[in-house]
C-alpha cells in the first residue's frame, strides 16, 4: 500500500479543504486515469474541511457517517461519467472532491474485514484464482472489485458452501451503490489504499463465484475467532 501525501488549499472563509495525493498526483489525475485506462465511470463525492482545527465532511453533518467520502446529493448517479474531458471539468470545479466508483456498471464489489481479506488473499494465491482490484480503507474493510452481477448470486453462493448469508461479515456492493477510490481521504483514520492494483493483468475482473470460497471461508474463521473470545 502506498504513503499517502496531502496537501492543504486554504479559502476565503479560513476553511481548508484537505487534498490527498499518492506519488505527485492530485484526485483529478487519479479520476482522469480512471476513466482513461480502466474506462470506469467516477463522480466527485464530498471532502473534509478543517474548521478552527476541527476536521469536518463538507456535507456538514456532524454525525456523517462516511467524512469527507460521499456523494454530495442524490444526482450523483446521473454525473458519473467515464470520459477522461468531462471529468476533468467536474474535478476543475471541485478539486478538493474524493473520487467515488459508482458499483453495478462496470463491477460490483465484495466487502469483508481485512483480516479476513488478507487471508482470502493468501488462500487465493495458493490456488491460483485470479485476483482483479482489491482496496483497502482505514476503517478496517477491503473491497475485491468482482464483474457485475455479484450482488445478486452472492447470498445463494454462500448458501451453497453451507454458511448462513447473515452469519458471515461479507457485504456486496451493487447497482445504486458506490466506492471510493484511492486515494481518497476517509475521515481522520488516513486515505483508501490498493491492496491489488488496477493493472493491464487484472483488467479482466473476476466473476464472484470465483473467489466466494476462500473470502467465506476467511470471514467464517473470522466469526468462530470472535465466538470464542
Amino acid at each position: 500500500m502506498c504513503v499517502e501525501e496531502t496537501m492543504g488549499v486554504t479559502g476565503t472563509s479560513g476553511v481548508t479543504a484537505h487534498i490527498p495525493e499518492q506519488r505527485g498526483r492530485s484526485l483529478r489525475e487519479h479520476a482522469v486515469r480512471y476513466a482513461e485506462e480502466r474506462h470506469w465511470e467516477v463522480f466527485p463525492g464530498t471532502w473534509l474541511e478543517s474548521v478552527r482545527g476541527t476536521e469536518r465532511c463538507s456535507c456538514g453533518e456532524p454525525a456523517c457517517e462516511a467524512p469527507g467520502a460521499h456523494p454530495v446529493d442524490t444526482r450523483w448517479s446521473g454525473q458519473a461519467t467515464a470520459t477522461a474531458s468531462a471529468v476533468r471539468r467536474l474535478w476543475a470545479r471541485q478539486p478538493q472532491a474524493s473520487v467515488l466508483l459508482p458499483t453495478g456498471r462496470t463491477f460490483d464489489a465484495i466487502d469483508v474485514p481485512e483480516t479476513a481479506g488478507c487471508l482470502a488473499l493468501a488462500r487465493m494465491e495458493r490456488l491460483e484464482l485470479p485476483v482483479g482490484p482489491v482496496t483497502g480503507s482505514p476503517d478496517g474493510r477491503m473491497l475485491f472489485l468482482v464483474q457485475p452481477g455479484a450482488a445478486a448470486k452472492v447470498p445463494d453462493l454462500v448458501r451453497n458452501l453451507g454458511w448462513s448469508p447473515g452469519a458471515l461479515d461479507l457485504g456486496t456492493r451493487g447497482e445504486g451503490g458506490w466506492i471510493a477510490a484511492p486515494p481518497t481521504r476517509l475521515g481522520t483514520r488516513g486515505s483508501v489504499q490498493w491492496v491489488c492494483r488496477p493493472t493491464a493483468a487484472n483488467r479482466w475482473l473476476p466473476d464472484a463465484a470465483e473467489l466466494i470460497s476462500p473470502l467465506a471461508y476467511a470471514c467464517g474463521r473470522e466469526a468462530a475467532v470472535a465466538r470464542a473470545r
